[in-house]
């Protein structure tokens, strides 16, 4: 049947190239599902964070004073609040080897595990959040390097009066001493991104999960994460504050320009139906093929449809 089909009882004549074509382009719409990203995208956005990660670090030497000095302008300000408990912390911390020791494998080594390992989860089994939340991760770096960048700030553990508990206890892949040390930013204490990321990985759970069990871990994990970091003289109050602000900036980055996308997809699938209608009509005004009216009998009226 050309491009005609007559319908039946009251029915108008259906134009495929015409009424069928608005329908295609709102079939079109639908959202899709998502797809799992090539994994060697994934490795290179990792290999360009830890490069941008190695600039910075490498400034490292040229910095020490000035981040020293940061160090020493953070701690008065929150002596001057009064909220300044990471002496107290680390003293106590250090007197309690057992204790520290797992304190100090927990700092070094869950920053990674679970945020990766909760990265490479919803990569694998997730490709419907993953996208957003890699993106919000990815933000939260960049703008983390941009303040150990313009703004260096020494870690508690390098001004006097502090134990280094990490180094002191030698934890299991520390990188406070030993060949991992040259590969560390000493001078990177704000915003703290073992805050940033375990409030990343809160956020992540939330999604994955409405387990109460799993939520209130979820909670608890960056509570776990700031004591260690205090604790092992590795951050200041107003570090995790930081870091946690870096993450809520990184949030609304990423939500805002996820708007703007689909405010344009959509603008453009607004267009495309429109234009798929008007030469649909112009189409079915110039087809050669004329369109009759059916009457309740299904006897065609000779009455031509325009």
């Amino acid at each position: 049947m050309a491009d005609k089909i007559v319908g039946l009882s009251t029915a108008v004549s259906i134009d495929t190239r015409g009424p069928a074509a608005p329908a295609a382009a709102a079939m079109a719409a639908l959202p899709r599902p998502s797809v799992r990203s090539r994994w060697w995208v994934e490795a290179l956005t990792i290999a360009w964070l830890c490069w941008l990660y190695d600039l910075v670090t490498n400034l490292a030497p040229l910095r020490l004073a000035p981040a020293l000095a940061h160090a020493t302008g953070v701690l008065r300000v929150e002596q001057t609040l009064h909220l300044a408990p990471e002496l107290g912390l680390d003293r106590w911390l250090a007197g309690h080897h057992a204790i520290a020791l797992a304190v100090s494998d927990y700092y070094d080594n869950a920053h990674f595990v679970v945020t990766l390992g909760l990265l490479g989860w919803l990569w694998w089994r997730r490709a419907d959040l993953y996208r957003p939340l890699r993106n919000m991760l990815v933000a939260t770096n960049l703008l983390a390097f941009a303040v150990f960048w313009l703004y260096p700030v020494a870690p508690p553990r390098m001004l006097g009066g502090f134990t280094d508990v990490v180094a002191s206890t030698h934890a299991f892949g520390s990188w406070h001493s030993g060949a991992l040390a040259s590969h560390a930013d000493e001078l990177a204490a704000m915003p703290s991104l073992h805050i940033a990321w375990a409030a990343w990985c809160t956020l992540v759970l939330w999604r994955l999960s409405t387990r109460r069990s799993v939520r209130a871990a979820a909670v608890l994990y960056p509570c776990v994460t700031a004591f260690a970091v205090l604790a092992t003289g590795n951050h200041f109050v107003l570090d995790i504050l930081a870091g946690l602000a870096t993450m809520a900036l990184a949030m609304v980055c990423v939500r805002a320009g996820g708007s703007l996308r689909r405010s344009g997809a959509i603008g453009l699938r607004r267009a495309a139906r429109g234009t798929a209608a008007r030469l649909g009509e112009r189409a079915l005004r110039k087809s050669r093929w004329p369109a009759y009216r059916m009457s309740q009998t299904c006897y065609e009226v000779q009455d031509r449809v325009d």
